[in-house]
């Protein structure tokens, strides 16, 4: 492909970090293009691969049919509901960056596109998929070992930090010890640290992930220089 030098990095998008509670986090939109472009500037040779999450954009839309069709709803369908909030919020990432984006929006990780633009967007693929698993997929695809979380949550925590005072930051864990934390099933709306699906193909990949939080950019900044920084590292 002739691109293979290039330093390429898969970063999943959380959804609560673009659509929070019902309204667009424009504040962290304006953050994150700043950085998003700085950390390309500084290196010519960087490719992103935003895929990106649904927010509560999906709970709303979620909520509204339950609202008028009650308990008739299908996995399926509350999925389809989650995939076009990913698209939407997508489309909104890639008009920000429309004057370095590829055109479309990665949406189907059976196609490999030729990308040779510095940032690509995906969003949500199909019923039973996370964006986890996007972001694991685009790994696959396009040949990346690296992928950044970014959430709302600071590190992974050896228990419920909510429920549990007991519960440890964790900065360093093998997936084969993620998946024992979190399982191996995923259901729609599920609030695990990694979707355990994607923690098994990435595993297979051996591909290695960051759970960082998204709207700390300092701490962010300080991961991109190689410096000490908050999060946990999967591998």
């Amino acid at each position: 492909m002739g691109s293979n030098h290039r330093e390429k990095i898969v970063i999943s998008v959380g959804g609560s970090l673009i659509v929070p509670n019902g309204g667009i986090d424009t504040g962290f939109l304006i953050k994150f293009n700043k950085f998003i472009r700085a950390r390309l500037a500084e290196n010519k040779n960087r490719q992103f691969f935003l895929i990106v999450g649904g927010g509560t954009t999906t709970r709303h839309y979620q909520d509204a049919a339950r609202e008028v069709i009650g308990n008739k709803l299908t996995h399926d369908d509350l999925d389809w509901l989650g995939i076009h909030a990913t698209r939407l919020n997508a489309h909104l990432i890639r008009t920000i960056f429309r004057d370095v984006a590829h055109p479309y929006i990665l949406k189907h990780y059976e196609i490999i596109r030729k990308v040779e633009e510095t940032v690509v967007v995906g969003s949500g693929w199909k019923p039973g998929w996370s964006t986890d698993y996007c972001a694991i997929m685009a790994c696959q695809d396009y040949d990346v070992k690296t992928v950044i979380n970014l959430s709302n949550i600071n590190q992974i925590y050896s228990k419920d930090p909510n429920e549990c005072n007991d519960a440890k930051p964790i900065n360093k864990i093998s997936w084969k010890d993620l998946r024992k934390l979190v399982g191996d099933k995923w259901t729609p709306g599920m609030h695990a640290p990694f979707d355990p699906i994607a923690a098994k193909k990435a595993q297979s990949l051996g591909v290695e992930a960051v759970i960082i939080n998204g709207s700390n950019f300092e701490n962010l900044g300080n991961y991109f220089s190689g410096k000490k920084f908050v999060g946990t590292v999967i591998g």
